[in-house]
């Protein structure tokens, strides 16, 4: 668990924004499953405060602000995920297709690295 935490952290402190490079399944599994147990924290979290009006507003704000922040991580992993198996970060728009977009999402996520250096290795 320590690992995917350090994970989640070394992605928003130093790879917030960073389209070039790669990004195994590992890190971004991690990062996403950390992403989602976050959420559902802050879903359990508004719906046990959410008859305390003030502690409720708070927390809907952090409900809302919270993934809104997390997009440029999000998509910048997805990207660099996309690199490691040789696509390129275009791929990522495939999510704009209802459902059947997200299926081919999750299936080109779920493969393997490519073994070799491909065109999107760099230096970071």
């Amino acid at each position: 668990m320590n690992e995917m935490v350090d994970n989640y952290t070394n992605i928003i402190a130093n790879k917030y924004a960073l389209f070039k490079g790669r990004s195994g399944k590992a890190e971004f599994w991690q990062f996403l499953l950390v992403f989602i147990i976050i959420n559902l924290i802050l879903s359990i979290i508004l719906k046990a405060v959410g008859g305390i009006k003030i502690l409720g507003f708070i927390f809907m704000i952090v409900s809302i602000l919270f993934p809104l922040t997390m997009f440029i991580p999000t998509l910048a992993l997805s990207v660099r995920r996309m690199h490691d198996i040789g696509k390129g970060g275009g791929w990522v728009l495939i999510n704009l297709i209802p459902v059947l977009g997200s299926i081919w999402f999750l299936i080109l996520a779920l493969q393997g690295s490519e073994p070799t250096a491909n065109r999107f290795d760099t230096e970071i």
